[in-house]
């Protein structure tokens, strides 16, 4: 039986037949899987902090109920709704990510937080999606006025926010942004010539982020020589994929939280490797490229260039954010220090994937109509 008839026409009725439910769904099991491994991960970070068993986990439990409502009401937005919002968010936290270069908490030799009300906010988990959506806003304009106005203010925002990102230093943000913005331009039609420099300038800018920072440096070093460095971390959660095997050694069984300091965050799936197995992984795996899939098959059904960029590039923010922190617990690639959406504890990462999953979703809707509201 249907949540909602067919013939109500109330708002939430009209979201309910829109939306895309099965996106939604798997979104709120990668959600539960997330507070079930932080509870089996966070208790031993906590103890070795001095702090209660569980004082990450009842964070994590106010954090996810919040986050779910923060994507369900972004999801009731219309795609001008969603624009303008963006367009805000996007001033106000490229601000306060600038601040943090000035104000921000050094935390393992990097400014990326502000203490707001006695919350940690890190401003560049909501800049990336508040670019994506008005970069889409302004190539969508340049594209369909046939001037260039919007491709080279939507390049200096890249220029812009990368800037400020080297800064922190986060070069793992900054290769999402770059990831994201490329993702546009290609849709939007670029010549062949512009594919091949925009190769150029992914090749240019990881040369230049290992000549420049040190920690980039240190980590593909010993990526490419494990012997170069200490290779604690990784070793240890490549032990942790063996030791778990095919079913897991069960939930509460494993060992490595005991000694990854980042066990709850960063190589959570980790965690989810040694106690669920190696089938666990997989359905994980699954879950995310499947909310991908089914975005990118929404988006490329519609008309609204805008839309189709904005829902793109979104999807890719978290597709490649996923891939890359399971790709560096692996060792696959060097260390990123990016947590595995809706999975890994955080606050303002929670809620700003939970924001830009609601874009997503409110971009996505089948509205029976061409017009923007729902």
């Amino acid at each position: 039986m249907s949540l909602f008839a067919r013939s109500d026409t109330s708002l939430l009725s009209r979201w309910w037949w829109e939306v895309d439910r099965w996106a939604l769904i798997t979104l709120l099991l990668l959600a539960a899987i997330g507070i079930v491994l932080t509870m089996a991960a966070s208790p031993a970070v906590a103890d070795r902090l001095d702090l209660d068993p569980f004082y990450f986990a009842r964070r994590q439990a106010i954090y996810l109920p919040l986050s779910l409502v923060v994507l369900v009401l972004t999801s009731l937005m219309s795609p001008t709704g969603v624009q303008r919002t963006a367009s805000l968010m996007f001033a106000l936290f490229f601000a306060l990510t600038v601040a943090t270069l000035f104000f921000g908490a050094e935390v393992k030799g990097a400014r990326r937080w502000l203490s707001v009300g006695g919350i940690s906010l890190q401003p560049s988990e909501f800049l990336k999606p508040a670019f994506a959506v008005a970069c889409a806003w302004l190539f969508s304009r340049a594209r369909l006025t046939g001037t260039y106005g919007g491709y080279a203010l939507g390049t200096a925002l890249l220029i812009a926010v990368v800037a400020v990102l080297a800064r922190q230093p986060d070069i793992g943000t900054s290769v999402l942004m770059l990831g994201a913005w490329s993702v546009q331009v290609f849709l939007a039609g670029c010549p062949l010539v512009l594919v091949g420099l925009l190769a150029m300038l992914f090749l240019g800018g990881g040369v230049f982020a290992y000549m420049m920072f040190g920690h980039v440096r240190d980590r593909v070093d010993h990526f490419l020589n494990p012997a170069t460095g200490d290779g604690f971390q990784v070793a240890s959660a490549l032990e942790a994929f063996r030791s778990g095997g095919f079913f897991g050694r069960g939930p509460g069984e494993g060992r490595v939280k005991e000694v990854l300091p980042d066990a709850h965050a960063d190589f959570i799936f980790a965690v989810a490797g040694e106690e669920m197995g190696l089938l666990a992984c997989l359905v994980i795996v699954f879950l995310f490229a499947l909310v991908v899939l089914k975005a990118l098959g929404r988006a490329l059904k519609g008309h609204d260039l805008f839309a189709v960029l904005a829902t793109a590039s979104l999807a890719a923010l978290f597709g490649a954010q996923a891939l890359m922190n399971m790709a560096s617990t692996l060792h696959l690639i060097p260390p990123k220090g990016i947590t595995l959406p809706f999975i890994s504890y955080g606050g303002s990462a929670t809620i700003a994937l939970a924001w830009a999953m609601g874009m997503v979703l409110a971009l996505t809707r089948e509205r029976p109509n061409t017009g923007e509201a729902p």
